[in-house]
């Protein structure tokens, strides 16, 4: 008798079947996540020494403004990666 997990994980295969990747596209998966992974953190040292040089010069709404544009860049990229690897994915 099955339990009812595992009928549960039975429905949910028949309503959307798991996709075998491979290996070409793991590895471009792999190679778009190094790739955005150094924009980040190309990213996050340009606006760290902005924040930086503005928190030294006591201009600290300056170090702010830094800060938030470094949060809607890096959220910026991440979307960009997830749409990049979403196509990747859905590629056949």
């Amino acid at each position: 008798m099955k339990s009812a997990y595992e009928l549960a994980m039975e429905r949910l295969n028949k309503q959307s079947p798991q996709v075998k990747m491979t290996a070409a596209k793991k590895k471009e998966l792999g190679e778009l996540d190094s790739v955005y992974a150094a924009k980040i953190a190309e990213r996050e040292l340009q606006f760290k020494d902005e924040i930086i040089k503005a928190e030294m010069s006591g201009d600290y709404e300056a170090a702010e403004k830094a800060r938030q544009q470094l949060v809607i860049e890096r959220k910026k990229l991440q979307g960009d990666l997830e749409d990049k690897k979403e196509a990747v994915r859905n590629a056949k």
